[in-house]
């Protein structure tokens, strides 16, 4: 079984490193900061191997030339996203998956926050990286996707098994936990988890990862194709992804 540890990075950024503990080798999901990362490798006695980047956003890359330089790991990125990515030693597509330490590494599309971004499932693991398109409790906003991308995205991760952990790049939880609760103000599974999400940042501690269980009962974006989700909208005929272009668009205004 995988050993996967959330760093915290910047402000309010999430990595993660992925070991395999039989061959040791090591990744890491995306690259804020080095230090952060650099300082856990050491704390735990962990040789990178690899970087695997989900987009280009600074706040997610800027940290790689630097832990390459300390560690000699090798980068994957998508190739839709290779010009403005740091040097890639390996290029993937969605729809195409890889070998880490003998476990399958499947890339999915995940367009919608940025064009080009992609995630990682591995199906072994019940572990799924989602980056800035689905956060716990939201997905990231529109920069250069379309609403209808974004929704492909999120139905495409609502189809994986309902246990998969979903390791997303920021703590935006308790502000996503808000807004949710103008869409669905009686939904009593998201009342509980925003009680607990409040309990959670008053200690200190973190809402990532989720469940993907939780974000099907309680997302609202990954709610927008359910009818009382739409009557409560008064978009009851509406099509799915113009359901989800609303929740967008009123959580860019909240």
């Amino acid at each position: 079984m995988l050993e996967i540890v959330t760093v915290a990075a910047l402000s309010d950024n999430y990595d993660f490193l992925v070991r395999d503990p039989a061959s040791g080798r090591t990744a890491l999901v995306d690259a804020a900061d080095p230090a952060p990362i650099l300082e856990e490798l050491s704390k735990r006695g962990w040789q990178l191997d690899e970087i695997w980047l989900t987009h280009h956003h600074w706040d997610h890359i800027d940290g790689a030339n630097g832990i390459v330089e300390a560690t000699g790991a090798k980068i994957t990125g998508a190739k839709a996203d290779a010009h403005r990515l740091p040097p890639l030693t390996r290029v993937v597509e969605p729809g195409m998956s890889f070998d880490f330490a003998g476990h399958k590494v499947d890339v999915m599309a995940a367009d919608g926050h940025t064009v080009g971004h992609v995630a990682f499932y591995i199906e072994s693991a019940k572990a799924l990286f989602t980056a800035d398109s689905l956060m716990a409790l939201g997905c990231g906003r529109l920069f250069e996707g379309s609403a209808e991308q974004m929704w492909d995205t999120l139905s495409s991760f609502a189809s994986l098994p309902d246990e998969t952990v979903v390791y997303s790049g920021h703590e935006y939880t308790a502000s996503n936990a808000r807004f949710a609760l103008t869409i669905e103000p009686n939904n009593a599974a998201l009342k509980a988890r925003a009680d607990a999400i409040a309990a959670a940042r008053e200690n200190g501690l973190p809402t990532v990862p989720s469940v993907l269980s939780e974000e099907k009962a309680t997302n609202p974006f990954m709610r927008a194709a359910l009818p009382e989700v739409k009557r409560l909208l008064g978009m009851v005929d509406a099509p799915d992804a113009e359901v989800f272009r609303e929740i967008r668009a009123r959580k860019d205004a909240f």
